[in-house]
């Protein structure tokens, strides 16, 4: 099969590299990691102009989703460029709650799609940890059956400016260490307002996971380009004996391989979009194996391009060293190449 987007989509995609291009991401990222929020929060608004969180809200909570093929490529372009902070739980958040429905998707649905709310999400199975919870309006969580909603220290009140005699937002704690400072774990507090129960919540939680195991494919696979694409440039430029180290046949076949990994994960990525799409029963199955490929292949690609950017690719200052210290956590976040094999071995 040939999974080949359509004009429309393409221009979706040119449209996001043009904007995320003039908004300088890799100073945003470096001021996300330092704790200066600002221009990361401005830029989220211009994504969300953009339609990129309306993706996978339905339409009748002010979105345009559920559209998995025009997530897969907005969360390419957010993964070549690095943008930070909780894309993919957010974009989740809005499949859980729009599975789950009650007062709590009237209330913060709109605000995902148009981005005026920051959310954050951790689930079961997917490790403790909800991402930048102390940036995200609200946190959600799934326990057994029981979807609960803690206010964050971003937002007192809903998104309607009322406490409406709501807990008060909690702070997230200390965050874990992790290995790309930009890239913040926080243990969600216990407790958090239940605002959905009951076993439509369960399946909106497995729905919801699949889908941010889909997202960060996605920008996995669009890390590893970026990473190739800087280490192509860098070895033209680079000499040795007075060659380019590009010319040289080991450099060659290793950027071949690595370029290969990225293109073979590629149609796994839009087939299992095809499959979301069409909600077949073996999206699940589809998405895991896309996630095993664009990890890996992500992966791979930090490992080649550290070894041929030499020393130089271990130094702050390179704008390459945020995409090498990102590829690993893409890879084993919403769902381990390990737990990916075992879901796509369970069919």
């Amino acid at each position: 099969m040939r999974f080949l987007l359509d004009d429309e989509q393409r221009e979706f995609a040119r449209s996001l590299d043009a904007l995320l291009t003039a908004a300088d991401t890799p100073a945003v990222v470096r001021g996300w990691a330092a704790g200066d929020h600002g221009p990361g929060l401005t830029l989220w608004r211009r994504l969300a102009d953009a339609g990129v969180f309306a993706l996978a809200v339905p339409e009748a909570y002010g979105g345009v989703g559920p559209l998995p093929v025009e997530t897969a490529v907005a969360f390419v372009e957010l993964g070549r460029h690095g943008v930070p902070g909780p894309l993919v739980e957010s974009v989740a958040a809005g499949v859980l709650l729009g599975g789950a429905g009650g007062p709590a998707a009237k209330e913060w649905l709109p605000g995902i799609a148009s981005g005026t709310a920051v959310v954050s999400l951790a689930l079961e199975g997917y490790g403790p940890y909800a991402l930048d919870a102390d940036v995200a309006d609200a946190v959600l969580t799934v326990t057994g059956d029981e979807l609960r909603l803690t206010r964050g220290a971003g937002r007192a009140t809903g998104p309607g400016g009322s406490t409406g005699g709501r807990p008060a937002p909690t702070g997230p704690g200390a965050p874990t260490v992790s290995v790309d400072p930009a890239r913040r774990l926080f243990r969600p507090e216990p407790g958090g307002e239940v605002v959905a129960a009951g076993p439509g919540v369960r399946e909106a939680a497995r729905a919801a996971g699949t889908w941010a195991t889909f997202a960060t494919a996605a920008q996995a696979l669009g890390c590893g380009e970026a990473l190739l694409r800087a280490t192509v440039a860098y070895v033209k430029q680079r000499t040795q004996f007075g060659v380019p180290v590009g010319s040289f046949q080991a450099v060659k076949h290793r950027l071949a391989d690595t370029l290969l990994g990225l293109e073979f994960a590629r149609p796994l990525l839009y087939g299992a979009a095809v499959e979301l799409a069409e909600g077949a029963p073996g999206a699940g199955a589809a998405v895991a194996a896309a996630k095993v490929a664009a990890g890996e292949a992500g992966y791979a690609a930090a490992r080649t391009a550290l070894q041929l950017h030499g020393a130089v690719g271990y130094t702050e200052e390179l704008d390459l060293a945020w995409w090498l210290r990102r590829a690993r956590p893409l890879r084993d976040a919403w769902g381990t190449p390990s737990a990916c094999r075992a879901r796509v071995l369970a069919g």
